[in-house]
């Protein structure tokens, strides 16, 4: 079921499976957000829980059992119950259940709030322990934005922009997605800017840190288009589908990693897994404004 808040700068829809983004819209009309076209990527803005990126073989081990998990967890699959509390305020939730227990052994609440705040699109994550015993999880956002936005401009006519003081370096992957374990230094171009050229993901995302948690999408023509903010996250990437010309991007708030090449992450050795303490809430403040 999709459901829409709004207020009188932004429409936004969510679409109770996977508590997800579908559209974002200005009173113009205009269509911020990626519209899944399944030819080239068929997702719009998933919500990535209790992991971020992929496990070899999908494996994952916690107090010697082991566990099979799909890339970027399973709250992406499943259905939230979605309650509107105003016209501009949205909670969805998702619960342990059978199923979730197969995969991941913790009992647990998810909560998604969207909450529009004037051109702000505030998005709190929320993690409850159900359960007397420490929780490990991991985090992250995953929204595609339309680039370009208009038919006069190309995908080469856009850049990211971070603040000019952020010395970032980039986690490594592989060319299937996993970490190598090394971080090296990202020299952006003057200006702390990365142009857009659809070949910059050719070997997969970006994943930076040190970015001080913002990031600024910007049109050559127009200047500043949407602005990230997320000040809770360690790690941003920065991806489209390898090899095509597809016009969209992603911009990818992350509070984890994924595993390393041929390793079998026991959860509660992974230093980047949020460890929450028994019957703890954790919460986690992220931002997209249109500008």
């Amino acid at each position: 079921m999709k459901y829409q808040i709004c207020n009188e700068n932004l429409k936004v829809e969510v679409n109770s499976l996977g508590a997800m983004m579908t559209s974002v819209q200005t009173p113009d009309g205009t269509e911020y957000l990626w519209q899944a076209d399944p030819a080239v990527w068929k997702g719009q803005a998933p919500n990535l829980f209790p992991y971020v990126g992929r496990m070899p073989g999908g494996r994952y081990t916690y107090q010697g059992r082991e566990y099979i998990m799909d890339r970027h967890g399973f709250a992406r699959d499943m259905e939230f119950v979605c309650q509107q509390v105003r016209a501009d305020y949205l909670v969805c939730c998702l619960e342990d259940n059978v199923k979730t227990r197969q995969a991941y052994p913790f009992g647990f609440q998810f909560e998604i709030h969207y909450e529009l705040d004037g051109s702000r699109i505030k998005i709190y994550y929320i993690v409850k322990n159900k359960e007397g015993k420490t929780m490990y999880f991991g985090l992250g956002g995953h929204p595609g934005f339309n680039v370009p936005l208009t038919d006069e401009e190309k995908f080469e006519d856009y850049y990211f922009l971070f603040p000019p003081t952020a010395e970032m370096e980039r986690v490594e992957l592989t060319a299937a997605g996993y970490l190598t374990g090394a971080t090296n230094p990202y020299i952006p171009e003057e200006g702390n800017r990365i142009s857009l050229q659809h070949d910059l993901f050719d070997q997969d995302a970006i994943v930076l840190t040190g970015t001080q948690g913002e990031v600024v999408l910007c049109s050559a023509e127009r200047g500043p288009v949407l602005h990230v903010k997320y000040p809770g996250m360690p790690y941003v990437g920065l991806w489209h589908m390898a090899g095509v010309d597809a016009p969209y991007v992603c911009v990818e708030p992350w509070v984890s990693l994924p595993s390393g090449d041929n390793v079998v992450e026991a959860f509660e050795e992974k230093a980047d897994l949020v460890a929450l303490e028994p019957y703890g809430v954790y919460t986690n403040l992220w931002e997209i404004t249109i500008l």
